[in-house]
């Protein structure tokens, strides 16, 4: 028995002794009474009232007293009782219940909506259907008691008759509508519980009922708007139930109510924009018909009129002015929800947001008048920036002078929505489109510039927003600073800020995220003017004058809101724009400083809301704003043009970075390191001595916040990794002395002090790897220091920490590699660096394995009888036996060569002759003896003839193709001396292995590469033979191209007969791809030559010729050539275009697979283009159903889709272009064809599942609002069952459908929680996601749970 007295099993006899105890005189007995019966029926099992049902008809009349009780407690702890008792119910109790709560008149309580808040809390208990699911009985038995009993007196009629004769009429229901007070507010939220719990249940002639009630509710001018917007949310919730005709039949009832002039427009308009946020998918359709009501409230004709009508009686219509708002707000809700269609009313949304985001009739008589007009300075005022009284921006400033009062004037309010307007624009159509249209900087930005003068803070916040906005997305993917965003929120307290005379809520400055630190660490001095890589950044140049001019006057404005919002501006124009603010600096840099070194506050917070605020804007937050700000100017802008600023950034810096907010003295100590790239060699050349004592207090400061006791963990790590920046940039480049011998040396110690501490070792490292790249080579370092440094990163190698093992190797190796520091490293060291290197070189680690042989290389330089021993001779020979990539390789080869270039090689080749031999890949173990050979020649003790003879006498394959390997990499090191003959591979083409000819093949060509002169007219002139011979030359071919290419090996004497030679063999069907291959090669070593020579071959009338030309071209990418890509530029956008317009349905395929090679090589030059070359692309995923047929096999039809490889090229294309151009893609298109894709073969829903989780980060905006379509096609790929005679393959691709498919619902809901509670944003509604999420819980809930695990395992 519990503490209170109720046993854990309780029954109805415990329920008969609190009976008495409801009508008792003492509330509080009451009350506790009414709790214990709360906690019994939340206890007890369903079966309580089974065979008691007069208790339960007892209990059912004492809860509906108590619902009348004078003590609001007790009602509410009676209506708490509802839902559980709701539970237990035999289901001939439930009709009379719900029957009584909604007949209930509360005579004793005050509180009238009690009723229909029992009957909500009734309705919400009970258990509802599940999209997907067939209805449990206990939910049809509730749907059954509310369609007999509830609806009918919502209604006042028998909606569904139910087959009962004789029944009499219910009384007037409670929608009907007073005629003295209208609709009853209470009874709507009854309706709206109905719906939204048991609206995937109602019959056609309930919602048709509720459609009546509705629209009459709608229509009558009695009922109060607070009434109207639940109406509006009740029918946004309804039309989600509804057939595509009955959405058809309701919007053609909304519209002849309205044009009978029965409904406001007003109206109209505002469910029309609540219906574009719950059914956007299926409200598109209609956007034809729906769209000329919005832009008639916000026609040119209806603005003159309005502006008429002020001239005329000096008063404005509040009901116009609703209707205008209501309209912007519509409209909004369609740019964000049904982005597709709104693109053919591009211009009318501009033009009317436009027209009204300056709209102030108060102030102005026309549309044309200036936005000036309503601003605090005039024209001739606008140049002197520095004037207190022309540009300070007190809040006196805003208040009008004349006309219209203050108070009449709402219409902020609809300037604001214009905006806002704008800002979704911006965000849904900008990249992809309308940047590159140009229109957005051509018409909008104009008018954002000049509105920042705008006198209401609200708008004013809403226009910097819209206009942050239009940078960033211009930036995107082409900024050169990596920013890290920060959406903390920072300290904030109950204290308020400066007042204005008037305050609007709605907006806030806080509504952009907030750029964080730089990680650049170019040493080289910015552009001072950098090209625009695009036209809307060249746009944006010409602009930005115009920008930072109307931001400088925000910067002195009292406004804390303001201020941030124009400092995150101003950033995000320094960064995007790469600068470039070298004459405008003055303008900016002393308000900013100023709000460095002001003191904040936590509790100075602005409670103001913006259209992307993530956290409120303080003191705080502003400081690290205006920091942040200073760090982008100090990292893109020249010395020259920071210099005159320096003596007053330097003491606001240093000030900031003994803050008592960590985070203000990190931002303080990260721009210091930023300020010290500025001030020091090569970005100061020839100012070095103007700067020593500026960076003598910065070098003070950093040490202080590195050593002091009392520093911050984030600051302390911070100031480490600037005082590695300040070693590395203070190197003895210059004649004068940046940084004293003893200072440096105090340096040195304190970075070696925290390497040995835990909580500081990855910065010191990350420190010490800087100052080792920038180290000149003068004797900088003490002997000791160095080694004791090296041992302690080797030391770090055993460690667990991935992070900590990577950049200590990284470390070491730009260390050792200093000539000046390896000779400070005497043999004991060398030794236990070595003994500590070791245990790296091991196949399983293949991450770490390259850097790991480049140190073990620079120690074999420095001391190779330490280093090359038995242990180090076995690891090596442990690593040849594994595949190795090409970086890898390369770095073993040059070790290998290093070991026998020293004299100490021979134990090497004798473990690589007897204990690997033919064990591991005769490619990679013949590639490391072949080095060895020629390196360490005569001391090595094996001979080049050696391998000759064991061609000859070798009894296994195994054992000639090593020896092929290793003549033929020896061919390639010996060059022109090489005694190898041609022959000697040659000889072996006819060879009956399968392995043999083609090591001799790869040998051959390997030779070659290093004496083309004696073995390429061979090659060619062997060329003319067919069969197998031709095709092994080919591959001899392809290894000379690769080594030309790769080491700049002279070819050019033989270049004009490969090309010959290589078109004549093309057009066999088994030398296409190899010779596709080649000739892509030789394009990349003289492309001036060959490539328009290629091109003239895609226009050859044999599809087979033009499809090796575009494989040819694909394999040219993959070059990195400056030469190249040069003649590449003009070039390739034509190319591809002809590519992608072939008319064979094959080589269009191989169109998309040069464009994604294209994509992955040459980005740079495909990105500017992607708006001609992205829509073939999606054309090709699109299904093309004269490319399906169905074939006879047997007695069974089966579905051939001709067109899935193509479809599946076209969807891998769309995901490179993704992640490497995304910004310049219309999110929009792409998501179209991703959801679309979801319906598509295996292959496609498994890409298309991969391109949702990256756009969950690249688009979270489009994502959310494509939740519910999602959802519908994820339902249909878990819902699918393979019939009983399927075949294993296709259950095992159901299987991994369903397995994609539940791990990206399980990413979409982490990535958007609200979205399982019906909404993201609060502007997008997600019921049909709501509902998947539920059903996937229940339906799947072992799979989901078993899927959160392996998820949560790969993320550690």
């Amino acid at each position: 028995m519990s503490s209170n007295g109720i046993p854990q099993n309780p029954t109805a006899s415990n329920i008969v002794s609190l009976l008495p105890k409801f009508t008792d005189d003492d509330s509080d007995l009451r009350y506790m009474s009414v709790n214990d019966l709360y906690i019994i029926l939340t206890i007890a099992s369903n079966t309580l009232f089974t065979s008691d049902q007069s208790t339960c008809a007892r209990v059912i009349d004492a809860l509906l007293k108590l619902l009348d009780d004078r003590n609001g407690d007790v009602q509410s702890q009676a209506i708490k009782c509802l839902g559980p008792l709701a539970a237990k119910l035999p289901t001939q109790l439930l009709f009379p219940l719900i029957e009584k709560l909604s007949m209930l008149k509360p005579e004793n309580s005050l509180d009238s909506s009690i009723p229909s808040t029992s009957l909500r809390a009734l309705v919400s208990s009970f258990p509802r259907p599940i999209p997907g699911v067939a209805p449990s009985k206990p939910t049809q038995d509730a749907y059954a008691a509310i369609s007999k009993v509830l609806i009918p007196r919502l209604v006042g009629y028998i909606v569904v008759p139910h087959g009962i004769k004789g029944l009499p009429d219910p009384p007037p229901g409670m929608l009907a509508i007073d005629p003295r007070l209208g609709a009853d507010t209470d009874a709507l939220d009854v309706l709206i519980e109905v719906i939204r719990c048991f609206g995937s249940m109602l019959l056609d002639l309930e919602k048709l009922a509720f459609q009546k009630k509705i629209l009459e509710i709608l229509k009558d001018d009695r009922t109060g708007n607070v009434t109207k917007k639940k109406a509006v949310t009740a029918t946004s919730l309804l039309v989600i139930h509804m057939t595509d005709s009955q959405l058809s039949t309701f919007i053609k009832n909304m519209k002849d109510a309205f044009q009978r002039g029965r409904l406001q427009r007003r109206i109209l308009i505002t469910v029309l924009g609540s219906l574009a946020r719950f059914i956007p998918q299926r409200l598109g359709q209609h956007l034809e018909a729906l769209t000329p009501f919005i832009f008639k409230a916000l026609s040119k004709a209806e603005f003159d009129e309005g502006l008429m009508e002020i001239n005329e009686d000096g008063s404005l219509d509040p009901t116009k002015e609703e209707v205008k708002e209501a309209a912007l707000i519509t409209l909004e809700c369609f740019l964000s929800s049904c982005s597709s269609e709104m693109r053919v009313y591009t211009n009318d949304v501009i033009d009317s947001s436009l027209r009204y985001v300056k709209y102030s009739p108060s102030l102005t008589t026309g549309e044309d008048d200036e936005v000036v007009d309503r601003t605090q300075s005039s024209e001739d005022d606008e140049g002197d920036i520095d004037d207190a009284e022309n540009s300070d921006m007190e809040d006196e400033d805003f208040e009008e002078e004349g006309g219209m009062s203050d108070d009449d004037d709402a219409s902020w309010k609809i300037r604001r929505c214009a905006a806002k307007v704008l800002y979704t624009l911006i965000m849904t159509r900008a990249s992809g489109d309308l940047l590159e249209t140009g229109i957005l900087y051509e018409k909008v930005a104009p008018v954002l510039i000049k509105c920042f003068q705008e006198r209401e803070e609200n708008v004013r916040l809403e226009v910097l927003s819209a206009m942050t906005a239009l940078i960033k997305k211009t930036g995107e993917g082409a900024s050169k600073l990596s920013i890290v965003v920060d959406d903390e929120g920072y300290a904030s307290g109950s204290s308020t800020s400066k007042t204005r005379k008037r305050r609007r809520s709605g907006s806030d400055a806080s509504m952009f995220d907030a750029p964080a630190t730089s990680t650049s660490k170019e040493l080289t001095s910015p552009a001072q003017s950098p090209s625009p890589i695009s036209n809307a950044q060249a746009d944006l140049a010409r602009l930005r004058p115009s920008i930072v001019q109307a931001a400088a006057k925000l910067l002195r404005s009292n406004s804390l809101p303001t201020k941030q919002a124009t400092t995150t501006l101003l950033h995000d124009v320094v960064v995007i724009q790469n600068g470039s603010l070298n004459e405008q600096l003055g303008q900016i840099i002393d308000p900013i400083l100023d709000y460095i070194k002001t003191p904040g506050t936590s509790g100075a917070t602005s409670a103001t809301t913006g259209t992307s605020g993530a956290f409120p804007a303080t003191s705080v937050s502003l400081r690290i704003e205006a920091l942040r700000l200073v760090g982008a100017i100090c990292e893109t802008h020249v010395a020259k043009a920071i210099s005159p600023y320096v003596g007053k950034i330097i003491p606001s810096l240093i000030k900031a970075a003994n803050d008592k907010y960590f985070k203000i003295s990190s931002e303080a100590v990260h721009v210091l390191e930023r300020l010290i790239e500025v001030l020091t060699p090569p970005r100061s050349a020839g100012m070095e001595d103007k700067f020593k004592a500026y960076l003598s207090s910065i070098f003070d400061a950093i040490v202080d916040r590195v050593s002091a006791n009392d520093t911050d963990l984030e600051v302390r790590q911070q100031a480490i990794h600037a005082l590695g920046t300040f070693l590395a940039r203070s190197s003895r480049t210059s004649k004068i002395e940046i940084l004293p011998v003893t200072k440096r040396s105090k340096a040195l110690d304190i970075l070696h002090d925290r390497l040995k501490s835990e909580i500081t070792r990855v910065e010191s490292v990350q420190a010490i790897d800087t100052l080792a790249i920038s180290l000149a080579d003068k004797d900088e370092l003490k002997e000791t220091w160095v080694r004791n440094v090296a041992l302690e990163l080797a030391g770090q190698l055993r460690k667990s920490d991935r992070t900590l093992r990577d950049t200590s190797l990284k470390a070491l190796k730009h260390l050792v590699a200093k000539t000046t520091v390896i000779n400070k490293l005497n043999e004991e060291t060398v030794r236990a660096l070595v003994q500590m290197l070791l245990p790296l070189l091991d196949p399983r680690s293949l991450s770490l394995l390259g850097l790991t042989l480049e140190v073990i290389t620079d120690l074999v330089q420095r001391s190779s009888k330490v280093v090359v021993t038995e242990d180090f001779n076995n690891a090596l020979c442990r690593i040849v036996v594994v595949p190795l990539s090409d970086n890898v390789l390369d770095a073993l080869l040059t070790l290998v060569a290093t070991v026998g270039a020293t004299g100490a090689g021979k134990p090497l080749m004798q473990n690589l002759l007897k204990d690997v031999g033919v064990t591991g890949d005769p490619a990679i173990v013949g590639a490391a003896i072949g080095t060895l050979l020629v390196s360490g020649e005569s001391t090595v003790g094996i001979h080049i003839n050696d391998f000759i003879n064991e061609l000859h006498t070798a009894p296994d394959d195994g054992r000639k193709c090593l020896a092929l390997s290793v003549l033929g990499e020896a061919g390639l090191r010996l060059g022109s001396s090489s005694p190898l003959q041609p022959n000697v591979f040659a000889d072996h083409f006819r060879s009956k292995s399968t392995l043999v000819p083609r090591a001799a093949a790869v040998g051959l060509g390997r030779a070659g590469a290093g004496n083309p002169s004696t073995y390429l007219p061979m090659i060619l002139s062997a060329m003319n033979k067919r069969g197998n011979t031709q095709y092994l030359l080919l591959h001899s071919i392809k290894e000379v191209l690769q080594y030309a290419s790769k080491k700049g090996t002279d070819i050019s004497n033989y270049t004009e007969e490969i090309w010959t030679k290589l078109l004549s063999v093309s057009e066999m069907e088994d030398n296409k791809v190899l010779a596709a291959e080649c000739i892509g090669r030789l394009i990349s070593i003289e492309p001036r030559k060959y490539f328009p020579m290629l091109q003239t071959y895609l226009k050859d009338p044999k599809p087979l010729v033009r499809g090796m030309v575009m494989q040819a071209v694909r394999y040219a990418f993959t070059d990195q050539n400056e030469e190249f890509d040069r003649i590449l530029k003009p070039l390739l956008v034509g190319v591809l275009t002809t590519m992608l317009n072939d008319t064979s349905l094959e080589n269009r395929r191989l169109a998309l697979t040069t464009l994604n090679s294209a994509t992955l090589n040459k980005s740079a030059i495909i990105v500017h283009h992607l708006s001609q070359l992205l829509p073939l692309v999606i054309r090709e995923s699109i299904p093309n159903p004269s490319l399906m047929r169905e074939v006879q096999m047997g007695p069974f039809k089966h579905k051939v889709d001709d067109g899935l490889e193509i479809r599946k090229s076209a969807y891998e294309t769309l995901n490179t272009l993704m992640n490497s151009a995304f910004s310049r893609m219309n999110s929009i298109d792409l998501y179209d064809r991703v959801t679309a894709g979801l319906d598509d073969e295996h292959e496609i829903k498994i890409l298309c599942n991969l391109m949702i989780t990256k756009l969950m980060g690249l688009a979270r905006e489009e994502t959310a609002r494509r939740l519910d379509s999602i959802a519908e096609r994820f339902q249909a790929i878990l819902a699918f069952k393979p019939k009983e005679n399927a075949v294993k393959q296709e259950i095992e691709k159901a299987q991994e459908a369903s397995k994609g498919v539940l791990r990206v619902t399980i990413r979409l809901h982490h990535a958007f929680a609200g979205a399982s509670n019906g909404a993201v944003g609060g502007q997008i509604q997600c019921l049909i996601w709501r509902g998947y999420w539920e059903w996937v819980g229940k339906e799947m809930k072992s799979q989901l749970q078993s899927m959160e695990m392996e998820i949560k395992s790969e993320a550690t």
